[in-house]
């Protein structure tokens, strides 16, 4: 907190601090932890953690330099090890489980205030526990608040596994109220497909104006945009970690150029009864890796028999859904063309996909 009220009394005392038409990318990495000891530097595919934040922002032709704002001597070492600078360690007192981002990055911007004179016009934060993202969606993000001036930050967001408008606050008296309150009417009896969307953020990559964390003592300020992701892998416990895996894994073993084509349901979407395919509902850790795929330089293609036993036709539905989804491919089909490899809930799964390796081509 004493580095806040520094950040604050910069502000009063250097009204015309000057800022460096930069990006500087900042990776917090305190050594406490509860979930997995050390998980900033846990072992991830033969690297520590932080060590993926470090390089995406290194490889990043938009970020000029990268800071790992630390509490440890050994997690700094570490850091540079890979190419980050670690200019200063973090107070202990904001190092706590308790200890808020805007902490971290008040504390980060006061150093640079009082040891470099000026600051940099955006900062990307990249947190550790987030090692599925890639360079070219950290300069997305980044491009993104460059063109529009008006926000004050970008905040990366994955489509939410559900609704908050079905959500309620218990009261003391055993009683609930909703969550979102808003113009619709009993929202939360709505049927589902009814609902507007819904974002969470995941974690991967926010872009920040200094002036918002300066001036407005905030993360995100009033005006937020929105980088569309679709996956959640943040990590906070084992099994999050082990899913983690398996998304970067996947990604690391097929090379780019390849043609996937996956249905639909039984694969990214559930089997719905009596072929009502409005109520499919999204199978999202599914579509994630199909998404890494895409993301790693695959064709995607997807195809469905939406329609062949009832007769109607699904295309508006089924597209709407994909956008809603998050779901990246090239071409939706209805019907089975060439490909490498079908990916279907009859054939080739997902978890088979995983296990493949070493292939030639």
């Amino acid at each position: 907190m004493a580095e806040s009220s520094e950040l604050q009394a910069h502000a009063r005392l250097a009204p015309e601090l000057s800022y460096a038409d930069e990006v500087l990318a900042l990776v917090p990495a305190r050594s406490q932890s509860k979930g997995i000891p050390d998980k900033n530097i846990a072992d991830f595919c033969g690297r520590p953690l932080l060590a993926y934040a470090v390089e995406q922002a290194k490889a990043c032709p938009l970020v000029g330099r990268v800071i790992v704002s630390t509490d440890s001597e050994r997690y700094a070492e570490i850091a540079r090890g890979f190419g980050a600078e670690t200019p200063f360690l973090r107070p202990a007192e904001i190092s706590r489980d308790d200890s808020t981002d805007l902490e971290c990055f008040q504390h980060a911007l006061a150093w640079l205030a009082r040891h470099e004179g000026r600051l940099p016009v955006l900062i990307v934060h990249l947190r550790p526990t987030h090692p599925n993202r890639t360079p070219e969606q950290i300069a997305r993000a980044i491009t993104l608040l460059r063109e529009h001036p008006e926000w004050d930050s970008v905040r990366s967001v994955a489509p939410a596994p559900a609704s908050p408008f079905k959500m309620w606050f218990p009261r003391p008296d055993g009683t609930m109220e909703p969550a979102v309150t808003g113009p619709l009417n009993d929202a939360h009896s709505l049927p589902r497909q009814t609902l507007p969307p819904a974002y969470l953020s995941n974690g991967s990559i926010d872009v920040i104006r200094s002036r918002t964390i300066r001036e407005q003592g905030s993360m995100a300020g009033e005006r937020v945009g929105a980088f569309l992701m679709t996956d959640l892998h943040d990590i906070d416990t084992p099994a999050q970690l082990a899913q983690a895996i398996v998304a970067f894994r996947l990604g690391e073993r097929f090379p780019a150029g390849r043609t996937f084509c996956f249905d639909i349901d039984g694969v990214m979407a559930t089997i719905v009864p009596d072929n009502d395919y409005a109520k499919a509902r999204p199978l999202r850790e599914r579509i994630a890796l199909i998404n890494r795929l895409h993301d790693h330089g695959n064709r995607i293609i997807l195809l469905t028999g939406r329609g062949s036993s009832t007769g109607r036709d699904w295309r508006d539905t089924t597209h709407r859904q994909l956008a809603a989804w998050g779901v990246r491919y090239h071409e939706l089909r209805f019907g089975k063309p060439a490909a490498d490899f079908y990916v279907d809930d009859k054939m080739l799964s997902l978890t088979q996909l995983d296990a493949l390796h070493d292939f030639e081509s």
